[in-house]
């Protein structure tokens, strides 16, 4: 497990992902990111008109029974407001296609998905010749200020259920908005390499790591990546992702 040092580029960085974070319980008035399956504050599912389910429609889109890298996640992975040719998952298949690697990318991203909504769907996600899961979960959970001890749970059945079935385990932090106070924040910070250390899992410690707070880099909202921000996104993962697969080598 690699954990990026703290030297200031990455606490900028997280510094940013937190004011956006707060921009977005603002807009939204501390609801789930992007449109999706809703849940309550206990993380129970709730239908929502005109929702749908990413997975459904993505899920079997690699139309092969080879190895396969899933990104199970909410918002940020479906590609909220791109093209599919966009979101991050899509550019992650091409630098793995680039690089020589036989892997098809799923993306099993549903938006406003949380922690829970992801552990509902991971049996599901890890059908097939799953090689590695990469798990970008969380910033549902923060927006709603679900518990970051059930996060940690979530995360960590999660990752217990795909190591079972012979698969690694990429896991993507996240942050929660400031406006839930110092303690849960910090609580929030903690779970992921927590969860990382203790379950074997490759650590990515901020999905928008040099994203988040600018706007160059992001939608009209703030907080969803555009373009440009979704291929950086990809480079974050592809950097932990690509040590991974020249040990798996099919």
């Amino acid at each position: 497990m690699r954990i990026l040092s703290g030297d200031g580029r990455v606490e900028t960085s997280i510094m940013r992902g937190a004011r956006a974070m707060l921009a977005l319980a603002m807009l939204l008035g501390v609801t789930a990111c992007g449109r999706g399956p809703a849940e309550d504050r206990e993380g129970r599912s709730r239908p929502v008109a005109g929702s749908f389910d990413v997975a459904a429609t993505q899920g079997d889109r690699s139309g092969t029974s080879g190895p396969r890298v899933v990104a199970l996640g909410d918002s940020l992975t479906a590609g909220y407001g791109l093209p599919e040719d966009q979101a991050y998952p899509s550019v992650l298949q091409r630098l793995i296609d680039g690089a020589g690697y036989r892997y098809a990318v799923v993306n099993m991203g549903v938006s406003g998905d949380t922690s829970a909504g992801g552990l509902r769907r991971a049996d599901w996600a890890l059908e097939g010749d799953v090689r590695v899961l990469i798990v970008a979960l969380g910033g549902n959970d923060g927006l709603r200020g679900l518990s970051p001890a059930d996060l940690e749970a979530n995360l960590r059945r999660i990752a217990d259920r795909a190591r079972a079935r012979g698969a690694a385990v990429i896991l993507c932090g996240m942050e929660a908005p400031p406006n839930l106070g110092a303690a849960y924040t910090t609580a929030f910070r903690q779970v992921y390499p927590r969860v990382a250390r203790e379950t074997g899992a490759t650590l990515v410690p901020f999905l928008l790591e040099g994203i988040a707070g600018r706007p160059e880099l992001n939608q009209a909202d703030g907080i969803h990546p555009n373009a440009r921000g979704a291929e950086l996104m990809a480079r974050l993962v592809w950097a932990r992702l690509q040590p991974l697969l020249d040990d798996l080598d099919p």
